[in-house]
Parts: C-alpha cells; sequence; structure tokens
C-alpha cells in the first residue's frame, strides 16, 4: 500500500514539474536515468553474490552468528563486518531486509546497516586526505560507537514491544 502511494506521488509531481518546465524536467529525466545506469551493475553485483552467499549458508547458521540469540557477539561480528565492507546506502538496506528474511535479528542487522552507511575503513585513507588522518580515525571511531548505540537501542525498542 505504501508504495502505491509513494509511485502516485511521485507521478503526480512528475506531472506537475513537466506542466510547470518541460525543459528542466525532461533534464532532470535524462541525468537521473543516466544515474540509474551508472548504479545499476553495481547494485545487481552486490545483489548477486548477497543472494549467492544466502543460498549457500543457511538461515540456521546466519541466525546463530547474527540472530537474536547471537546477542552482543552478533552485534559486534555485524559491526566489524559492516565497518570492513564497501557497500552503497540504498544496497545496505536490502542487504539488511534479505538478512532479515533469514532469521537474523533486528539489533545485528541494526549494527551492520549503520556501520555499512557511516563507518568506511575501506576508505579511511581517501578521507584522511580531506579532513585529516586523526580527523578520520576519530569520525569513524564515533560513528562505530554510535552504530553500537542504536543496535542497543534497537534491543531495548525489540523487547519494550
Amino acid at each position: 500500500m505504501t508504495a502505491i502511494i509513494l509511485y502516485t506521488l511521485s507521478l503526480i509531481l512528475l506531472i506537475i514539474s513537466f506542466l510547470k518546465d518541460k525543459k528542466k524536467t525532461l533534464t532532470a529525466m535524462k541525468t537521473s536515468i543516466i544515474s540509474f545506469e551508472k548504479i545499476m551493475p553495481q547494485f545487481l553485483g552486490i545483489i548477486i553474490i548477497v543472494g549467492i552467499i544466502l543460498a549457500i549458508i543457511e538461515p540456521s547458521t546466519i541466525s546463530k552468528l547474527i540472530g537474536n540469540s547471537s546477542g552482543f557477539f552478533g552485534v559486534l561480528l555485524s559491526a566489524i563486518l559492516g565497518s570492513i565492507v564497501l557497500m552503497p546506502t540504498f544496497v545496505a538496506f536490502s542487504t539488511g531486509n534479505m538478512l532479515l528474511q533469514s532469521n537474523a535479528g533486528y539489533p545485528q542487522v541494526a549494527a551492520l546497516v549503520s556501520t555499512l552507511t557511516l563507518v568506511g575503513i575501506m576508505t579511511i585513507s581517501l578521507e584522511s586526505q580531506y579532513i585529516g588522518k586523526k580527523a578520520a580515525i576519530l569520525r569513524n571511531f564515533i560513528a562505530f560507537i554510535f552504530s553500537l548505540i542504536v543496535a542497543i537501542l534497537i534491543r531495548k525498542v525489540i523487547m519494550f514491544l
């Protein structure tokens, strides 16, 4: 139902934009198609890799490693993996959804997704060129701690419900 509402709203706004300024709307549409074409191979590659991994690894193994019963170890494992792996944000959310469907725990997936989007061990050298080595390490460390706090808060919310 939500998807229908969002698609309808997007279509209405696109029509309004087109009526207001056809040239800008068409330019924006061309730009978005080019961006989509650039992102799609990366997105498909990661989805295929995650799909293969989920097909090979049984849900019971995922549940053992990062399920609700894995506790803080599972949260820490997810956070470490998320810190190391380089993945676009929109793919991180899709991956989190796939893991949840394979019996992963919400706090563990929260730690994984938040570290995937906030922490970048693979990109720290590039980041340090712009903000300095100390600042890059500090920012990544704070983001890692924040991700653990998010996982703990998710755990508390789930226990409350």
